[in-house]
């Protein structure tokens, strides 16, 4: 249950970090006015894309590990793995996860937070 629960808090912070870096930080730092106070945010707002880098390779670990103890196919774990590099994808994704495990091994999913 505490692997399920981190799959999910964490497939939910990469989403949100990614959509902020993808949809917001890289089109002002690349399409504002050069020099424009929305540039510089964009520019400064950059940083972000190191914070989901960081928290993305923990989410592949423990999304491998889940998909490793609840025997999902290649297939179902190479989607779920690669969610988090598609903007918006992962939230898409951790639903279906969710669905899944609550539908095949509801004694996993117990009762989660998120």
């Amino acid at each position: 249950m505490k692997l399920f629960n981190a799959y999910r808090i964490l497939a939910l912070v990469v989403g949100v970090l990614l959509a902020f870096c993808a949809l917001v930080a890289a089109p002002l730092k690349y399409l504002a006015t050069e020099g424009s106070s929305l540039q510089q945010f964009g520019e400064s707002a950059s940083i972000m894309w190191l914070f989901h880098g960081w928290i993305f390779m923990v989410y592949v670990v423990v999304a491998f590990l889940l998909s490793r103890q609840l025997r999902w196919s290649v297939a179902f774990t190479v989607v779920a793995l690669a969610a988090g590099l598609i903007p918006l994808l992962i939230f898409w994704v951790e639903h279906k996860v969710t669905q899944k495990v609550r539908a095949e091994n509801p004694e996993v999913a117990g009762s989660s937070p998120v």
